[in-house]
């Protein structure tokens, strides 16, 4: 008799997909169904997620979901895991919403060490909106508003924000790693990241953050096999992968 090994999440809903073709969030999701399931969370999580890309993950999340208003994540998050100490709670961003309009919640959040999780999806542009240039958008890399590609010297543009190193900096962010989800073996990595960060939560070690470095083939305006590539050699440079800070204590 054939025994099954690997299928479906319980809490990955069965729909189709309307992420774009090649894109990261659909492998960042699953990997996030896995740990819920394989830690026995799903009946107490909730998870935040906001305008962008992100706003469908609550399409294929079968758990309890609120969808903030852009870049007001982290506020959300914070007051349900207030309300509910007890359970789970995700904050799902992408780079445009977290190190744009939502940077002063990201920062304060963390700085306060709320105990909910973060998982910051970094493809180095806006995604839904129609590919403007983001605050993680490469030096060079081309985008809707940046069409000669982001100049530090011109007005308005600047450099790339590393959000993990930032945060790195402030005494209430317990544990920050960077992953990403280009091949099976930093999925695996990024996934043992995600199970770090949430074991911490659910000890009441403080902020948790995990950042994934994804392609984006629609905006990048390549196909998806040339996506990753270009992630592997221009985004890993600029963004290395591991944990950035971790102080948490084995037990709380």
């Amino acid at each position: 008799m054939m025994e099954k090994k690997y299928g479906r999440p319980t809490s990955l809903y069965s729909v189709q997909t309307k992420y774009c073709a090649g894109c990261g969030h659909g492998v960042i999701t699953r990997i996030i169904c896995e740990l819920i399931d394989e830690m026995g969370l799903r009946e107490k999580t909730v998870v935040t997620n906001p305008v962008g890309c992100a706003i469908w993950a609550d399409l294929y999340f079968d758990m309890d979901t609120v969808q903030p208003p852009h870049g007001r994540t982290p506020a959300a998050a914070t007051g349900v895991k207030r309300v509910l100490p007890d359970h789970t709670v995700i904050c799902y961003q992408g780079d445009g919403d977290m190190a744009a309009i939502g940077t002063a919640e990201m920062v304060h959040a963390a700085n306060r060490g709320e105990k909910f999780t973060t998982i910051f999806v970094n493809n180095a542009i806006y995604g839904m909106t129609g590919g403007q240039m983001a605050p993680t958008t490469l030096v060079g890399q081309k985008a809707a508003t940046a069409p000669r590609g982001r100049d530090p010297d011109a007005a308005g543009m600047g450099y790339p924000i590393r959000v993990c190193e930032l945060l790195a900096t402030l005494e209430g962010a317990r544990y920050i790693a960077r992953g990403a989800v280009n091949n099976a073996a930093n999925v695996r990595k990024t996934k043992s990241y995600i199970r770090k960060a949430l074991e911490a939560q659910d000890r009441g070690q403080g902020w948790t953050m995990v950042e994934i470095l994804s392609p984006c083939p629609t905006n990048w305006g390549m196909d998806p096999v040339h996506a990753v590539e270009w992630l592997e050699q221009e985004m890993f440079p600029v963004f290395p992968l591991g944990e950035i800070k971790n102080t948490l204590k084995k037990e709380a």
